[in-house]
C-alpha cells in the first residue's frame, strides 16, 4: 500500500511540476493523451494483481490465503488437493476481476460527477487555464479523504456485515432519484452554497481572483480567493458522489484494499478525461438512465443473497458493461430531437 501511495505521489508531482509547469487550457488533443497514459496505468495495475495480487495484498501462504479469503469473502477456497501456484493462480485471477469491475464502476458513476465540476467552474467564473490546478489539488484531497472513508467503511463492514443492506437501500434509492431528476436543470447556487457561506461570513475570503493563487493577502490579512472556494466546493461534491460509487464497489468486493486502487486509479483517469467529457457530454443523452440503472442493479444485487441468489464476479462486469454501452449506443444511434424554434 505504501509503495502505490509514494508512486501515484510521484506521478502526480510530475503531472503538475514537469507536464503542467505553466497554467494552459489544455486542449481535447492533450485530454486524450493523458486519459490514454492514466488508463494504460490502470490496466498495468490490473495485469499485477492478474499474476502478483497474493504479494500486492500480502497473501504469502496458505494461512493467510485462508484467513484473507474468510474476512473479505473473496470467494475463492483453498484447494489442498491443488499446487499452491494453482490456488494463488485463481485467488489472483479473482482479485484482478474484483479490480477491473471496481474500475468500471467507479469511472463510470464519477462521470456524473463531471457535470457538477462543469457548472461550478462556469457559476464561478474560472479561466479555463486554471481548471487543471483545481483539479489537481482536488485529486490530492480525493485520495486523504477516499482512503479515509474506504478503510473505515471496510472496517464496519466486516463488524456490522448488515451495513451491505443500507448502503444497498441506499445505491437503490440514488438509482431511482437520478432516473426521475435525469432530465431537471441542474444550477449552483454560488451564494447560498454552504462553503461559501461559511467563508463569507467569516470574512476569510476575497471576491476577486489573483491569477492561479488559493490565497491572497488583503491589507495585512491572508483571505482565500474565489479559486480555492472553488477547490473546496469540488472536494465537497466528491465527499457526496463517494456515498454512492464507495458503497457499489463493496458490492463487488469487501476489500478495502482492492476498493481503494479501482478508486484512485478511476479518480485519476476521470480528472484528465475532464477536458475531453467537457465538450462531448450533452451527445450522451442517456448516460443518466444507464447511470440510474446500474445503481439500481448495483442495490438491488445486495439483497439478492437473502433469497439464495448470488451474482458472481463475472457476471457483475457482463452486466455492469451491458448497461454502459447500450446506453452510449442509444445516445449515438437514436439522439433526442431538439426542439425548433420559429424564428419571425
Amino acid at each position: 500500500m505504501l509503495i502505490f501511495i509514494v508512486v501515484i505521489a510521484l506521478l502526480l508531482i510530475l503531472d503538475l511540476f514537469v507536464l503542467h509547469k505553466k497554467d494552459h487550457e489544455v486542449t481535447f488533443k492533450e485530454s486524450a493523451r493523458q486519459t490514454a497514459v492514466w488508463v494504460s496505468l490502470a490496466m498495468l495495475f490490473f495485469l499485477l494483481i492478474r499474476f502478483q495480487g497474493n504479494k500486492v495484498v500480502d497473501v504469502h501462504d496458505k494461512d493467510q490465503f485462508v484467513a484473507q479469503n474468510e474476512l473479505y469473502e473473496h470467494q475463492v477456497t483453498y484447494d489442498d488437493a491443488a499446487t499452491w501456484d494453482d490456488n494463488v493462480k485463481r485467488y489472483n485471477k479473482q482479485l484482478s476481476l474484483e479490480y477491473l469491475t471496481g474500475y468500471l464502476i467507479e469511472l463510470s458513476l464519477s462521470i456524473d460527477n463531471v457535470f457538477v465540476m462543469i457548472m461550478i467552474f462556469l457559476s464561478f467564473g474560472v479561466a479555463k487555464q486554471y481548471y487543471h490546478r483545481v483539479l489537481f489539488y482536488g485529486i490530492l484531497g480525493a485520495i486523504v479523504l477516499r482512503f479515509i472513508f474506504i478503510f473505515a467503511a471496510g472496517a464496519l463492514i466486516q463488524k456490522f456485515h448488515w451495513l451491505l443492506l443500507v448502503f444497498g437501500a441506499f445505491l437503490i434509492y440514488s438509482g431511482i432519484k437520478m432516473f426521475i431528476d435525469r432530465n431537471k436543470d441542474e444550477s449552483i447556487d454560488v451564494e447560498h452554497h454552504p462553503v461559501v457561506k461559511f467563508l463569507t461570513k467569516r470574512k476569510l475570503s476575497t471576491p476577486s481572483f489573483d491569477g492561479h493563487n488559493f490565497f491572497t493577502k488583503v491589507d495585512g490579512r491572508w483571505l482565500c480567493t474565489p479559486l480555492f472556494v472553488v477547490l473546496m466546493i469540488i472536494e465537497f461534491s466528491d465527499i457526496i458522489f463517494a456515498f454512492d460509487s464507495i458503497p457499489a464497489i463493496f458490492s463487488v468486493t469487501h476489500d478495502p484494499h482492492i476498493v481503494f486502487f479501482s478508486n484512485i486509479f478511476a479518480i485519476l483517469g476521470l480528472r484528465s478525461m475532464f477536458f475531453m467529457l467537457e465538450s462531448i457530454m450533452d451527445k450522451f443523452a442517456y448516460l443518466r438512465i444507464g447511470l440510474s440503472v446500474l445503481l439500481t442493479f448495483i442495490g438491488v444485487k445486495m439483497f439478492l443473497p437473502l433469497v439464495g441468489i448470488e451474482v458472481g464476479i463475472v457476471a457483475s462486469l457482463v452486466i455492469i458493461v451491458s448497461i454502459l454501452t447500450l446506453s452510449i449506443l442509444l445516445s449515438v444511434l437514436f439522439p433526442p430531437k431538439k426542439a425548433k424554434t420559429n424564428v419571425q
